[in-house]
């Protein structure tokens, strides 16, 4: 699986100080990749629903999305953007594996 694109978030939320991506698959998201993100932060993957969701929580980030859609979102705090770059990396690297 890869990123093919980027794009801000269709759900605005900027104005709490926070700001959205959706991030772009080339195919869907599968339960292994799920699992392998729990390290990020805090985790929930509620697997028993018709459409798995799962959602990665941390003090200035958050990862949340739905299994077999082609796209993930990841929200950043205003203040912590710089976080981004490298936990694009580490969702890469994870993607890789």
């Amino acid at each position: 699986m890869k990123i093919i694109g980027k794009q801000p978030s269709r759900e605005k939320c900027a104005e709490s100080g926070w700001f959205a991506w959706d991030y772009l698959l080339d195919e869907p998201v599968e339960r292994e990749f799920i699992l392998k993100l729990r390290p990020l932060g805090g985790f929930t993957y509620l697997d028993m629903l018709k459409q798995p969701f799962f959602k990665i929580d941390s003090d200035y980030y958050m990862i949340k999305g739905i299994q077999g859609n082609d796209y993930f979102r990841i929200a950043v705090h205003g203040k912590h953007e710089d976080q981004l770059e490298e936990l694009e990396r580490t969702i890469t690297d994870c993607m890789e594996k």
